[in-house]
């Protein structure tokens, strides 16, 4: 099955980026592949300049583990204990899908509370990093994983 989705502007808006990632989603339980191609008007007596990675993969975000400290694009952003601990164990795992009990087991420890409150804190953590590039996805009616795009890279040292 080919999907065309039109887009117009030069960047791709967050409803689009989730359509994408459940329609990868959708296509991981079926065994196939996704491509995804941006049609752009290429002038051939102009030479072709690569764009900036930042560009590309949306925004950066550093988790600097020793300080506990995370970096959005090089700006400070003020995350929870919670929060940090949420984020760095979903960037450890990658393509992994995480139910809200696991998530609750592995990151406060305790598996007796309301499943909700990753909910809370997913949601939380998401307005935090900002809606340009999606970097948590529900995978509905199981739970979490990290987006395929999210550009996170963990940082042991500092």
């Amino acid at each position: 099955m080919t999907l065309a989705i039109p887009l117009t502007g030069d960047a791709i808006s967050p409803q689009a980026h989730r359509l994408l990632a459940a329609v990868r989603e959708l296509v991981e339980l079926s065994r196939g592949t996704v491509t995804v191609e941006q049609a752009v008007p290429v002038d051939p007596a102009e030479p072709v300049a690569d764009e900036p990675e930042s560009v590309l993969g949306g925004p950066e975000v550093r988790l600097l583990t020793a300080s506990r400290q995370a970096l959005l694009d090089g700006e400070a952003l003020p995350l929870t204990r919670l929060e940090f601990d949420l984020l760095q164990y979903l960037a450890e795992r990658p393509r992994r899908v995480f139910t809200r009990a696991q998530l609750l087991a592995a990151v406060w420890g305790y598996e007796r509370a309301g499943e909700r409150t990753v909910d809370v804190h997913v949601r939380r953590l998401r307005l935090k990093l900002g809606g340009q590039l999606p970097l948590i996805t529900t995978v509905y009616g199981v739970g979490y994983r990290l987006a395929d795009d999210a550009r996170i890279v963990v940082l042991p040292h500092d």
